[in-house]
């Protein structure tokens, strides 16, 4: 932990006792400026990247690994850094045996979550290299692509992009990226992220490299929360025999191990308690869904799904027992100005992206088939907690 966040530590201190000092440092969706025990991976990243250093583009490349390995939290800390380290107008670093001194490429992250069409990618793109705001309404995909050409003709270097979730089976697909990146001027390479192994994506047909991310080993795991723990909770609040529980059923997993620490952590503040039990623990674990869907793509939906989710969370169980049901609890809902028809179009959305399931009932009216109801595929009390603080 640095000298900031323990400067703020004290300024958050109250008179009274208090668990959480800060819920974005416990987010499973935060990714923190310094991954734990991600040393490897970053330099067989940064040794694809190197070509920067000199001013010149790497070739295209693609990241795989598992859900919650940590690949979005590496790319995103590393392209940070080097954003910070590398523009136009700043020289790079350089040892004594270059003798120029280069310009860097710029460096471009892009969650296609949140970037659901050409129109959004060039706007993404365009948006993260000029300083003054991009317009949403009022200009043309051609628009952004031909302001892109005009800005990036006039760079010595182009930019990396980093597109994060691509090629899974709700992703943005390998044809449809190409197909955007073609659209872009030639100085310009990509890092693509995903889940899908190198020789299952068709996307490895338009890279020089693949770099392997694999799942966390317990010990990382553990690290890994003590890390967030440190931050985010009073200091003594999670012990290591609670932190290797939780990496133990997480199996590799930090997104889940994470997520079980923030319900936990909700569980025992809304009990006025101060340190984490095994019931927490325990209570947590029983939550989150397997498999689970990641909270950060929960999170990326539009806000009207968003918000019929969280009408969806606070249902007693009679309210859920059918998708009709459902869907007249939650457009009855004052918070709530949607139709029922949209209210039902939406949870078969979320239904087919694999945010909720439809599970069939076992009780049936005798009248056609049993009726089907809604399951979440994230933890509820999370969703809840974090939608809740971003209002």
């Amino acid at each position: 932990m640095d000298i900031d966040a323990r400067i703020k530590r004290r300024q958050r201190r109250t008179d009274g006792p208090r668990l959480v000092e800060d819920y974005e440092s416990l987010s499973p969706v935060a990714h923190i400026d310094e991954p734990s025990d991600r040393g490897p991976v970053l330099e067989r990243l940064l040794d694809h990247l190197d070509p920067v250093f000199d001013g010149q583009l790497p070739p295209n490349a693609y990241v795989s690994g598992p859900f919650g390995s940590g690949k979005s939290a590496i790319v995103t800390a590393l392209f940070r850094h080097l954003d910070q380290l590398s523009t136009e107008t700043r020289s790079i670093i350089h040892t004594s045996t270059r003798a120029a001194t280069p310009t860097a490429p710029g460096f471009v992250y892009v969650d296609m979550r949140e970037t659901t069409s050409e129109f959004a990618f060039y706007h993404r793109v365009l948006d993260e290299l000029v300083d003054e705001p991009v317009p949403d309404h009022g200009i043309s995909t051609d628009d952004l692509r031909n302001r892109l050409h005009d800005l990036l003709g006039q760079s010595r270097t182009g930019i990396v992009v980093a597109v994060d979730h691509v090629c899974g089976p709700h992703d943005t697909d390998a044809d449809e990226l190409v197909d955007m990146f073609a659209g872009l001027p030639s100085n310009v390479s990509w890092l693509a992220v995903g889940r899908d192994d190198p020789d299952e994506t068709p996307l490895t047909e338009y890279t020089a490299t693949s770099i392997r991310v694999d799942r966390y080993r317990r010990q990382m795991l553990v690290d890994v929360l003590m890390t967030r723990a440190s931050v985010g909770l009073t200091q003594q609040a999670l012990d290591h025999e609670l932190a290797r529980r939780i990496a133990d059923w997480a199996d590799g997993n930090a997104h889940d191990a994470l997520a079980a620490l923030f319900v936990a952590t909700d569980r025992a503040t809304r009990d006025e308690r101060t340190r984490l039990t095994d019931s927490d623990v325990n209570a947590a674990i029983e939550e989150i869904p397997s498999p689970s869907v990641s909270l950060g793509r929960v999170l990326a939906l539009p806000a009207n799904k968003q918000l019929v989710l969280r009408e969806l969370v606070d249902l007693d169980p009679e309210e859920r027992t059918s998708v009709t049901e459902t869907t007249e609890a939650i457009s009855s809902s004052p918070s709530v100005d949607l139709s029922t028809g949209t209210v039902k179009r939406f949870l078969y959305e979320m239904a087919e992206v694999g945010v909720v399931e439809r599970v069939q009932s076992e009780t049936s009216n005798d009248k056609g088939r049993p009726p089907s109801r809604v399951e979440l595929r994230f933890p509820p009390t999370a969703f809840r907690r974090l939608y809740d603080l971003r209002q």
